[in-house]
C-alpha cells in the first residue's frame, strides 16, 4: 500500500498554489485596479459626453438619453486604449498602500522575496490582457463601429443623402482586378445603380493591364457573383457588345458592396485576419490592419510590463523617503512608454519599420526596463 501510494503521488504531482501573501497582494491589486478603472472611465465618459453634446447635439436636437447612448458606444474603445495606465496607476496605488501600512516591511522582514508577490501581480495583468484582447476588445470595437455609423447617419442631416454619393469598390485576386464605380446604391433592393466595371488582368511579371470596361444600369451581388442588367461591354480593339444580363464572379460577401472597410480600431480582433486578406485581395495595403493586429497580440505583455514597472518603483521603504519622487518617476516612464508606442505606431503605419517591430518594440523595451529596475531594487 505504501509503495502504491508513493507511485500515485509521483504520477500526479500537485501544481504549485499561491500562498496567503500572494493572494492578499492580488486582492489589494484587484481593488486598486478597480478604483483606477472607475476613475479613468468616468473621466473619459465625461469628456465624450461634452464632446458629443457640443458636436452632434448642437446640430440636431438629441435627448440626454440618446447622447448617453452614443457615449456608451464611443467610450469603451477609448477606455481600452487607456488600460495600460489603469494597470500602472492601480498597481502603483496598491503597492504604495501596502508600503504605507508597513505590510511590505513585514513581508520583507520575514524573508519574502519581492518576486513572490510581483510576479503573481504581473501574471494576473497578463491574464487580464488576454481577456481584454479576446473578449472586451471585440465588444469595444463593435461599439466603435456602431458609433461611427450613428455619427455618419446623424451628421447627414437629410435622411438618405448618403445614398446619392458615388461609390468606389475594388476587388480581385492575383489574376484579375476589378474597379467598380456606381452612381448610387439602392439599399432597399440590395443593388448598385449606374455601374461601371473596369477590369484589369495581371501578367506574369505582376504588371496590371487594362482589358475591358462594362457599363450597366444596375448590378446585384449575390452568391459570389455580380448580376448585371442592361450592360454594355467593350474590350481593347473590339466593338461594344450589349447584354440583357451578364454575370461576373466576385470575391465580396453580399453586404460588402454596401459597406466600406471598417477602420482598424473598429475591427474586432477575431475579424482582423479575414479583413487583412480581403484588403490584400482587393489590391489595397493592409499595413495599418497588420499593425493593429500585432498591437493587440502584444497587449498582455504591455499590461504585465506596466504592473512590474509600477511595483518596482513602489518597493522602496517609506522610512527611506523619496517615495513621492519614485512614484512620479513611474508615472513619467508610463507616459514615456505611451509616447514611444504612438511614435512607433506612426512609423509602422508609414511603413518606415515593419508592423511587427513597431508593435512589439515598445512593450519589450518597457518589460526589459521594468525587470532591470526590479533586479536592481531587489537584488542590488
Amino acid at each position: 500500500m505504501t509503495a502504491l501510494g508513493l507511485r500515485s503521488r509521483r504520477r500526479s504531482p500537485r501544481l504549485p498554489r499561491l500562498g496567503r501573501i500572494e493572494r492578499y497582494v492580488l486582492v489589494q491589486q484587484a481593488r486598486a485596479l478597480g478604483v483606477a478603472l472607475a476613475v479613468i472611465a468616468a473621466l473619459v465618459m465625461l469628456i465624450d459626453f461634452v464632446e458629443v453634446s457640443r458636436g452632434l447635439g448642437s446640430s440636431m436636437d438629441l435627448s440626454a438619453l440618446h447622447i448617453l447612448y452614443l457615449v456608451m458606444l464611443k467610450s469603451p474603445s477609448v477606455i481600452v486604449q487607456l488600460l495600460p495606465f489603469v494597470f500602472l496607476f492601480g498597481t502603483l496605488g496598491a503597492f504604495i498602500g501596502l508600503n504605507r501600512r508597513s505590510e511590505l516591511i513585514a513581508m520583507r522582514a520575514a524573508g519574502v522575496s519581492a518576486w513572490r508577490f510581483v510576479l503573481p501581480a504581473a501574471g494576473m495583468a497578463f491574464v487580464l490582457g488576454v481577456v481584454t484582447v479576446t473578449v472586451l476588445g471585440p465588444l469595444a470595437s463593435s461599439g466603435d463601429a456602431l458609433w461611427q455609423r450613428e455619427r455618419a447617419r446623424i451628421s447627414g442631416a437629410v435622411p438618405g443623402a448618403g445614398e446619392q454619393q458615388a461609390i468606389w469598390l475594388r476587388e480581385g485576386d492575383d489574376q484579375r482586378q476589378m474597379i467598380i464605380r456606381a452612381g448610387r446604391r439602392d439599399r432597399a433592393n440590395a443593388r448598385l445603380l449606374n455601374v461601371s466595371f473596369f477590369i484589369y488582368t495581371t501578367g506574369p511579371n505582376g504588371r496590371r493591364t487594362f482589358s475591358e470596361r462594362i457599363d450597366a444600369q444596375s448590378a446585384t451581388l449575390s452568391a459570389g457573383r455580380w448580376r448585371l442588367t442592361d450592360a454594355v461591354g467593350a474590350s481593347i480593339g473590339q466593338r461594344a457588345v450589349s447584354y440583357s444580363t451578364l454575370d461576373l464572379s466576385s470575391s465580396l460577401a453580399d453586404q460588402e458592396a454596401f459597406e466600406q472597410f471598417a477602420r482598424p480600431q473598429s475591427t474586432p480582433f477575431w475579424s482582423l485576419p479575414n479583413q487583412i486578406r480581403r484588403i490584400e485581395n482587393a489590391g489595397f495595403t493592409s499595413t495599418t490592419y497588420r499593425l493593429r493586429f500585432q498591437q493587440l497580440l502584444a497587449t498582455p505583455l504591455v499590461f504585465a510590463a506596466m504592473s512590474i514597472l509600477a511595483a518596482a518603483f513602489s518597493l522602496r521603504l517609506m522610512r527611506l523617503g523619496d517615495m513621492a519622487r519614485m512614484s512620479v518617476a513611474a508615472v513619467v516612464l508610463g507616459f514615456a512608454f505611451f509616447f514611444l508606442n504612438q511614435f512607433s505606431s506612426a512609423m509602422g503605419a508609414a511603413e518606415v519599420v515593419p508592423p511587427f517591430l513597431a508593435a512589439w518594440l515598445p512593450p519589450v523595451l518597457t518589460a526589459l526596463a521594468a525587470f532591470t529596475l526590479l533586479f536592481y531594487t531587489e537584488d542590488g
